[in-house]
């Protein structure tokens, strides 16, 4: 099933909000499911990039095993983790087709072609005078 995700950040003057296709071969039954299959795709493709990268060809495993403690490829199992708690803290909404996807037990059907839009909300900071 092939769905498009936008992705915006509230007070960023750029208005453009660019569709990026992708594919679920089994379609997410509540938000948390969602949030799960998004994250782990994404980890994917920023590890595929990290390897394919100059840096890490030439890199022993030692040393690879090495960055990734320090934090350079990303973990899963913590990045869903960090996601989901997120999205409990209402960093970020989802909206699918328009309308918001509720709590992390709600329950979603994905249509083909639906659009699911990411929006990351600027917390206020600075000092009260």
């Amino acid at each position: 099933m092939r769905v498009y995700i936008q992705i915006k950040q509230l007070g960023k003057r750029k208005c453009s909000i660019e569709k990026i296709p992708i594919d679920f071969p089994v379609p997410p039954v509540n938000v948390q499911g969602l949030i799960e299959a998004i994250v782990s795709w994404q980890v994917c493709e920023y590890n595929e990039r990290l390897q394919q990268s100059e840096v890490l060809k030439y890199l022993t495993q030692e040393e690879v095993e090495n960055k990734t403690a320090s934090g350079k490829p990303a973990a899963e199992v913590e990045a869903i983790t960090n996601a989901l708690q997120s999205y409990e803290d209402g960093i970020f909404r989802i909206f699918m087709d328009d309308t918001e996807t509720g709590d992390l037990s709600s329950p979603i059907q994905l249509k083909e072609e639906s659009t699911l839009t990411f929006i990351r909300l600027a917390m206020l900071s600075g000092r009260l005078w």
